[in-house]
This record gives C-alpha cells, sequence and structure tokens, in this order.
C-alpha cells in the first residue's frame, strides 16, 4: 500500500520538460473540483454557467453596438435628417439594454457565487469531519498528517468554488475574446497577435510565484500548528491557572511573535518579488496599447477606418488585452488552486483499512475475552509497548491491571477496544477474532472511562448521554447512569439539571471541580446498560477516599454478570479484583489473587509495601 505521505511514482521518461508536465498534471483535480460544485448545488452552478456565458458575449456586443452609435450620430450631423438621427437613438437604446443585460448577469454572478460559496464551504468541512471518523487512532497521533489535516481545512473551503469561477471566467473571457478577435482581424491579424503576445510573460511571472507561494504554504504547517497551539495555551481557560502562576504569558507572547517574524519575513520577500516583476511584466502590456493606440489613431488619420470603427478598435483592443490577461491570469490562478486543492484530496483519498468485519454475535457466546501471544508496537517506536500477553477474562469476572506509568496497560485497552490492532497475535470475545467483529457492535458491548476523558462542552445530560448516543435524551437511563457514577446528588442540586452548560465557553456554563467530572465521565460508562465489559483506567484518580471507597463497592454490586477491567495505581481498589496482572515494560511479569502476589514477594508486593508505608 502506498503511503500518503510518500511521493508519486514516476512515469517513464518523456522528452517533455519535467516542469512543464508537473504543471499539467497538477490541473488533474480540475474536474474533481467541479463535480464538487455541481453536486452540492446544480441549480446555482448551472444558473452561474449560464450567467458567465451570457457576460462572455455581451461585451463584444456592447463595443460593436458603440461603434454604430458613433458612426449613425457623425452620419447624422452629416444628413441633418430625422431619419438618422432616430437611427442613432435606436442604436443607444440598444446599447442601454445590452449594458443593463451585462449588468444584470454580473449580479447574478456575484449572487450565485455568494451562494454557492456558503453551500460548498460547508460541503467541504463536511468531507473533511467526516474523512477524518474513518481515520485509525494512528493517524492522529501522525504529526505529516496532522500538518495535511491543518493544510486542508485551511485553503480547501474556498478553493473549489475558486477555482470553478476561474473555469468560468476562462470560458467567459475565452468567448470575448473569439469575438473581440473576429472584429480586430478586420483591421490587421497582427494586431490580434501583439494582443496575445502581450500578457505572456506576466502570465509567466505569477504561475511561477503561485508554485512560490504553494511551496511556502506547504512546508511551514507546523510552524501554523505551532502558532494556533500557542494562542490556544495563552486564551483558553484550562491553561489559565498555570500560565498566570507560572508567569510564562511573556515567553509564550514572545514565541509566537517569533514564528510570526519568521514567517512575515518569508512572505515580505516573495510579495515584493511577485510584484516587482509584476509591474515590470505589466508595463509591456501597457507598451502594446498604447502601441495600438498609435497604430489605429494613424490608420484613422489616414481616412482607412471611420471615427466609429476607430473608436471600436481601439476598445476591442484594450478590452481584448483584458480579457487575454483574464484568461492567462485564470489560467495561472487555477494552477494555483490545483494545489492547494492538491492538499484537500490528498487528505480524502489516504487509503483507510475497512475497520468493521460483520460479525456481531461470537461462536462461542459466554466465552468472555482472551489475549493469545499478543504483541503490539506504536510506528515509530524503538520497542514494543506489549509483548506475548496471554490473557484471559470470564463473564462475572474483575481484572485489575497494575504497572508503572509506561507498562502498557492503557495500550492494552486500547487493543481490547479495537482503536489499535495488534501486528502478531489475536484478541478473541465471544471465541471470535476482534478484527472480524463488527465495529460498532464490538464497541456497543464496552463502557470505558479513560484516565484524560473528555470534557465536553456539552449539558450535563449530553455529557452523560454521549455514553450511549441512541439514548442520549432518555432521562431515566440518565438519572440511573448518574446514580451508578455517583454525580447525581450534585447534579440535582443544580437549577436545570441536566440541561445545566458545562464549561466556561458559552453562555452560563458552570465549571465543575474535577473530581465532579470525573464522577460525569464514570456515569457516561454506566450509561451503555447492554455492555458486558467494563473498563476504568484511573476512574477515581480525582476523587476523595471515601467517594473512591463508595464507587468500587458499587462497582462491585454492578459488575456481577459483567466482566470488568480496572487500571488503578492505588492497591486499596487493586484488592478488590478477582485477578491482577502486574505488567512491566509491555510484558507480564506476574499474575494472581492479591494475598497470593503479596505471599510471593514480588514486584506487585513491593509496589503495595511502598504505597502502604505513605499511609503509615
Amino acid at each position: 500500500m502506498t503511503s500518503p505521505h510518500s511521493p508519486p511514482r514516476r512515469g517513464p521518461s518523456a522528452p517533455v520538460p519535467g516542469w512543464f508536465r508537473r504543471s499539467l498534471g497538477v490541473f488533474r483535480y480540475t474536474s474533481r473540483a467541479i463535480q464538487l460544485v455541481w453536486a452540492t448545488s446544480r441549480g446555482l452552478t448551472l444558473a452561474l454557467a449560464l450567467l458567465t456565458l451570457a457576460a462572455g458575449l455581451l461585451p463584444p456586443a456592447i463595443a460593436f453596438t458603440g461603434s454604430l452609435i458613433i458612426d449613425a450620430v457623425v452620419h447624422a450631423i452629416e444628413t441633418g435628417t430625422r431619419s438618422d438621427r432616430m437611427l442613432a437613438l435606436q442604436w443607444i437604446g440598444l446599447e442601454a439594454l445590452l449594458v443593463t443585460a451585462m449588468a444584470a448577469c454580473q449580479k447574478g454572478i456575484s449572487v450565485s457565487q455568494s451562494l454557492l460559496r456558503a453551500l460548498l464551504g460547508h460541503r467541504v468541512n463536511m468531507l473533511i469531519l467526516e474523512k477524518s471518523l474513518t481515520l485509525d487512532l494512528t493517524h492522529f497521533e501522525d504529526p505529516e498528517l496532522y500538518d495535511q489535516l491543518t493544510q486542508a481545512r485551511r485553503e480547501a473551503s474556498s478553493r473549489p468554488l475558486s477555482l470553478v469561477q476561474r473555469s468560468f471566467g476562462l470560458f467567459q473571457n475565452a468567448l470575448s475574446l473569439v469575438s473581440f478577435g473576429v472584429l480586430l482581424a478586420r483591421f490587421s491579424p497582427l494586431a490580434v497577435l501583439l494582443l496575445a503576445v502581450a500578457a505572456i510573460p506576466a502570465f509567466i511571472s505569477e504561475t511561477f510565484f503561485a508554485g512560490q507561494a504553494f511551496r511556502l504554504f506547504k512546508w511551514r504547517s507546523p510552524e501554523k500548528r505551532k502558532q494556533a497551539y500557542l494562542e490556544v495555551v495563552v486564551a483558553r481557560e484550562d491553561f489559565a491557572k498555570e500560565v498566570k502562576l507560572l508567569q510564562i504569558g511573556p515567553m509564550l507572547v514572545r514565541r509566537y511573535d517569533d514564528i510570526f517574524g519568521t514567517l512575515y519575513g518569508e512572505d515580505r520577500s516573495l510579495f515584493l518579488r511577485r510584484g516587482f516583476w509584476g509591474f515590470a511584466l505589466g508595463l509591456l502590456s501597457s507598451a502594446a496599447l498604447y502601441g495600438a493606440y498609435i497604430w489605429v489613431a494613424l490608420t484613422t488619420m489616414a481616412s482607412r477606418i471611420t471615427l466609429g470603427q476607430m473608436t471600436m478598435y481601439l476598445m476591442v483592443f484594450k478590452q481584448g488585452q483584458s480579457a487575454f490577461s483574464a484568461i492567462l491570469q485564470a489560467v495561472g490562478g487555477m494552477y494555483e488552486d490545483n494545489l492547494y486543492l492538491s492538499n484537500l484530496y490528498e487528505f480524502l483519498d489516504i487509503e483507510v483499512e475497512t475497520e468493521s468485519g460483520g460479525v456481531t454475535e461470537g461462536q462461542r457466546p459466554g466465552d468472555g475475552v482472551r489475549f493469545e501471544d499478543v504483541s503490539f508496537t506504536y510506528p515509530g517506536a524503538g520497542s514494543p509497548a506489549l509483548s506475548n500477553i496471554d490473557l484471559r477474562l470470564t463473564p462475572g469476572s474483575r481484572l485489575a491491571l497494575v504497572g508503572h506509568n509506561g507498562s502498557g496497560k492503557t495500550t492494552l485497552i486500547k487493543l481490547l477496544t479495537r482503536l489499535y490492532t495488534p501486528q502478531s497475535g489475536r484478541i478473541l470475545l465471544d471465541g471470535t477474532d476482534l478484527k472480524d467483529w463488527d465495529a460498532a457492535a464490538l464497541r456497543q458491548r464496552i463502557g470505558v472511562i479513560f484516565q484524560d476523558f473528555v470534557r465536553y462542552q456539552f449539558t450535563v445530560g449530553e455529557n452523560i448521554g454521549v455514553g450511549d448516543v441512541p439514548n442520549i435524551d432518555d432521562r431515566p437511563r440518565l438519572q440511573d447512569a448518574a446514580e451508578k457514577g455517583m454525580a447525581r446528588p450534585f447534579i440535582e442540586e443544580m437549577e436545570n439539571e441536566y440541561s445545566t452548560q458545562l464549561g466556561r465557553w458559552f453562555k452560563d456554563g458552570r465549571e465543575l471541580s474535577i473530581g465532579q467530572w470525573q464522577k460525569v465521565a464514570l456515569s457516561r460508562a454506566f450509561m451503555r446498560t447492554d455492555s458486558d465489559i467494563l473498563v476504568l483506567d484511573e476512574p477515581t484518580a480525582a476523587m476523595d477516599a471515601e467517594a473512591e471507597a463508595e464507587i468500587f463497592q458499587r462497582l462491585a454490586d454492578l459488575t456481577d454478570d459483567q466482566m470488568a477491567i480496572l487500571i488503578s495505581h492505588r492497591f486499596s481498589t487493586v484488592r478488590m479484583a478477582d485477578h491482577i496482572v502486574v505488567l512491566d515494560g509491555g510484558r507480564v511479569i506476574e499474575r494472581g489473587g492479591h494475598d497470593e502476589l503479596l505471599a510471593a514477594e514480588g514486584r506487585y508486593a513491593h509496589m503495595f509495601s511502598l504505597q502502604a508505608a505513605g499511609y503509615q
């Protein structure tokens, strides 16, 4: 499988220069962008296309009508007849209608673009969020993917519409240019050639600097993420206490400012070079325009064309040059948009292994959980997090995992919940390998609270209810879960009870103590009344001793038919387990009951005695 971060494979050599092939290759996202905009709103896209078509045909018609007006006026002055004066007025009326139609088209294009921009921004963000839901946990632990995600989100919501607008603009200006060319060719084919050649240098310059700007954007995503992180640390309430007490705010702001200074220096250099060359090469276009003015003026003075034709040719040349420049700028802009869209589509095209098997019931119901010679190594790690783990957990039993930080306890839980897949060995639930289970069916059977549980800026009821989303509005179930998690007493003291907004991000939000938050998270784990595996990773770390004792007494009463896995550094709670496993360096070094392990005088007994001494 090709990594999403690996460079594209090179095809066979060709005589076409490499930079040219790369430039053409980047346009491959144009059709996907157009399909995306079409899928977002067919009606608006069609309206935009038709209005663009009309806007492309109207300018030559207006220019031609203008020449007829001038000639009609000159002729009316010479003849003085009423019919000639009326003809001139009719041409003026026609031009007024054409100008009105042009203004209506431009306004319609603007409105269509505004509506499409809003719809498309939402659709692209939805695509990014939906793709994020399919990624494995290992993807989120990859800093390169974070850079890719950041790049996709920063520009991708506007670039598809920009690309389509430029494509339509290209079509509009091409229509105008063809019409202008037909009119201008009547004067001289060389004028058409001059029109085209004069705009090319500026096009090359803009395309070159667009690529330079994209490369800057691409490689400095880590610095932008650092800036975003520093903003969060300085401005978020959950960091505020420590930032103030440690007085690190000025240091963080200096770092933020230093990153900006570096990025600004690069931007300034690019903008100055882009501006200088854009101006210098733009002078060629101005020279060509005024050269054409002189040419047309001399031809008129030689009486080879009429005054009206002179006016038309000057207008056609000026508008034609603008149209040709706009075409080249559109191509350059499409090149730039495609560069940025590559971030979006590379992210959306990341290959993800299918998460779900099809099994919703094991081959041997009631067999419990088995770890059979399971090993796992984190991507990029030099040593395994777990090695050759063998465990058995039967319904109604309680297993405690003990060990120093980094010994592999939480990793084992992540494997059980299939957030990771072991590199070797297998994990069975009711006799069926976890990789064959339907992911949703598997996780519905597991209630879990991690040590680093999430404090959602939701209401109390939603914070508990996310433990079982289909029943998030079931008040009796919420109350029962809160009762089991010991959160119900303080919840019902609140004025709005389960409708109370938690956190400080939103209006009228109420902040809880860390112990209260932990009880809310524990209640969340109890929401899944049909789960038969309960995983508690340091579930009482922030609770006082009395609350901890009550929680574990409840756990003993509530898990008669469930398999419970407990991770804790407090041996007063660990001893309630039927079976204790001691991990060190990702390996099982001891296992047994509390009394058995104390009698063995091994690692468990040593850790227990150290903790017990602290209470003497």
